[in-house]
């Protein structure tokens, strides 16, 4: 069964550091080669843009003093493939103005040397949080976690920085509210995902989490404001609105997204109905939180859940945004060998192992028959991501309606006496 050779990571301290090592130099390995990539070299001089370039062009455009153009898809595109030297991938820009200044000293870098800097200190800044919160725990999460952190590598983009903010949230909730509310309005950068542990902090009210997360966010709405005008509000929020119509098209690369919305607009239902289905998914999950705030589990536990959930409330999720799986992963391990059976066990490291590695399996099957600047849209290719979440989902909330209950255990056979 899968949740015992899963385990059996953790037989030895020896065998824990073996698969420990492993992943790490795997990890690196990728990390040098798509160096190798985004900087042009060898043989990738003509290649398609990829996250970490949209990330680039932003910060160069933010010193340009034109940064409300970024949130113009037609103006954006044609910076895109300027930096292209022609076609480009689907890249509309929607992170708040935050965002922006986050990236922007990695304009005067080479978009190689960002690329490293930016993907190993946010993969370094991780796998510290993630070390810290699953102990001996941590070969085991590794492993299930492997094939997203290799797609978020892959593409540049930010799940390890986002992962590791709410792991600090989660480190630090208890003992130091103030570090805990920093990084929680730190999340403002992606603040969907960050929509779930801020209901679970509000229904077990963490008020000075909360506060300092709020005084976050305003000191830094206030500074982007002053130094980009008001107008910048204006053409983020126009930018979502574009999104939401470009989403409702289908132009994003729908197979790479783990959301209920586009699982249900692959398998052919109408985007009204997607839309719906979607609301009812991220209603589920929100209800999961509140069950854990509320059922007898352990907060810790609780906490797992509503980490684990977060990434399935927005229509807009992608594969790389996995890594905050292995958050909530790494919380919930203790409580799950005494909730569930085995196979339950494998059912969940299954379903998150098929959400992290459908993504790289699909578009390398598309590179392969199609070429490197294939458009996903002309070749059918399901977004298995959302159901295996939608699945996962169902399974974290009967273990919370089941509460803090261990697994009742197999039955046995009693032997007839002689």
């Amino acid at each position: 069964m899968l949740a015992e050779t899963l385990e059996a990571v953790q037989s030895s301290p020896s065998r824990r550091t073996a698969y420990v090592r492993f992943v790490l130099v795997a990890l690196a390995a990728i990390t040098l080669f798509k160096t190798f990539w985004f900087a042009r070299w060898g043989g990738w001089t003509d290649r398609e843009l990829a996250d970490f370039d949209a990330f680039h062009i932003v910060a160069q455009h933010v010193w340009r003093g034109d940064l409300v153009q970024v949130y113009h898809f037609e103006s954006l595109l044609k910076m895109q493939m300027e930096a292209a030297g022609g076609a480009t991938g689907f890249m509309p820009w929607t992170y708040p103005p935050q965002y922006d200044l986050l990236v922007a000293p990695f304009a005067f870098l080479p978009v190689g040397v960002g690329y490293l800097l930016f993907t190993a200190g946010t993969l370094a800044l991780y796998l510290v949080t993630l070390r810290a919160m699953a102990g001996r725990n941590f070969a085991q999460v590794l492993v299930i976690l492997f094939p997203a952190l290799a797609i978020t590598i892959g593409c540049g983009q930010n799940g390890f920085l986002t992962g590791a903010l709410i792991g600090i949230v989660c480190l630090n909730v208890e003992r130091r509210q103030w570090l805990a509310g920093l990084a929680l309005g730190a999340m403002v950068i992606k603040p969907h995902l960050a929509i779930a542990v801020g209901l679970y902090l509000l229904a077990t009210r963490r008020w000075i989490v909360l506060g300092t997360a709020a005084a976050v966010v305003l000191a830094s709405s206030l500074l982007c404001t002053l130094l980009f005008g008001w107008q910048i509000w204006t053409a983020w929020l126009g930018a979502i609105r574009e999104s939401a119509v470009f989403l409702e098209q289908g132009f994003y690369p729908l197979f790479r997204m783990i959301s209920a919305y586009a699982a249900l607009y692959k398998a052919g239902l109408p985007a009204s109905v997607a839309v719906w289905g979607q609301a009812a998914v991220a209603g589920v999950a929100l209800l999961a939180v509140l069950l854990g705030a509320a059922r007898n589990v352990s907060p810790q536990f609780a906490l797992g859940v509503s980490v684990m959930v977060s990434v399935m409330i927005s229509p807009y999720a992608y594969d790389y945004d996995l890594p905050m799986l292995g958050i909530g992963l790494a919380l919930i391990l203790p409580d799950l060998t005494k909730l569930t059976r085995p196979r339950e066990r494998s059912a969940i490291y299954s379903l998150i192992l098929l959400a992290g590695a459908y993504g790289l399996l699909q578009s390398g099957r598309l590179a392969v028959q199609f070429g490197q600047k294939v458009d996903p849209d002309q070749h059918f290719a399901p977004a298995i991501g959302g159901f295996a979440l939608m699945a996962l989902l169902v399974l974290l909330v009967r273990l919370l309606l089941r509460g803090a209950r261990p697994a009742p255990a197999p039955s046995r056979t009693v032997p007839a006496t002689e």
